[in-house]
């Protein structure tokens, strides 16, 4: 059993093949939000990427979410920069039509977030157009190649640094998920891809590897609570420099999601 968790699975998940129905999708949408509450990704990130921003004091910032699902860390995000009233622009970028829509529904809220529609190994913006970068329980359903094309458009648009946060591939990992998850989880999406994305995922040296080989200078992977992965890397701005938020427009795009009365 041991011997599959030697090297990362490339097998497609059923939402890679689109292999899932309309309403299985919308499930796994409202699943997922429990799985994040769960699983801690928030609080991954608030002991990542908003310590580092809390650490330089920075005051006004612009996060840029690639794969970002329903925009669910962006919303972390906007709760924790209006609780330290910090100015900010949050952008979700997704790939699929219905998740770029649901960022604007579910963080109506937020006006000081909005989503792209647009694919995240070539991003519609500029240079350094974000203070920062993240994305989460992404990297693992793209093959090496494509990991590091992606982390590359991140570091592409990325000032200040980029967070990447995702999966630990462990045997115990997995006994939980297909054990505890399947009594917790309904949808078929969440049940299957889930211990999947497991066997897709990473350890430490092999995401290193792919930052090294994405020119990601002084990146660092740290192992969180539970089974993630966070890697960090520094952009081109020193970490505890002043602020210099500047707008994170994209480039000339029909794929920006307006927000509707």
């Amino acid at each position: 059993m041991f011997n599959r968790f030697q090297k990362r699975s490339y097998e497609l998940e059923n939402i890679d093949k689109g292999t899932y129905t309309a309403e299985e999708y919308e499930g796994s949408l409202v699943e997922l939000r429990l799985v994040n509450r769960l699983l801690g990704d928030a609080h991954v990130l608030r002991h990542s990427l908003l310590a580092e921003i809390q650490r330089a004091e920075v005051r006004d910032f612009s996060v840029l979410d690639v794969c970002a699902g329903s925009g669910y860390l962006l919303r972390v995000v906007a709760h924790w920069a209006r609780h330290n009233h910090c100015k900010t622009e949050l952008v979700g970028v997704e790939l699929n039509a219905r998740s770029a829509q649901s960022i604007c529904e579910e963080s109506a809220a937020f006006p000081e977030v909005s989503s792209v529609r647009a694919d995240g190994l070539d991003l519609p913006f500029a240079d350094n157009a974000f203070s920062y970068v993240i994305s989460s329980l992404a990297l693992h359903h793209f093959d090496d190649d494509r990991a590091v094309q992606l982390l590359r458009e991140m570091k592409r648009v990325a000032r200040r640094g980029i967070f990447v946060i995702d999966l630990h591939r462990h045997p115990i990992a997995y006994l939980l998920y297909t054990t505890a998850g399947r009594i917790i989880l309904h949808n078929r999406l969440l049940r299957e891809d889930g211990a999947l994305s497991i066997l897709r995922s990473f350890r430490r040296r092999e995401l290193a590897a792919l930052a090294e080989r994405a020119g990601l200078n002084g990146a660092q992977v740290e192992r969180k609570f539970p089974f993630r992965l966070v890697l960090r890397a520094p952009g081109k701005v020193p970490p505890f420099a002043p602020s210099a938020h500047r707008g994170a427009r994209p480039r000339e795009t029909d794929n920006s999601i307006r927000r509707t009365a």
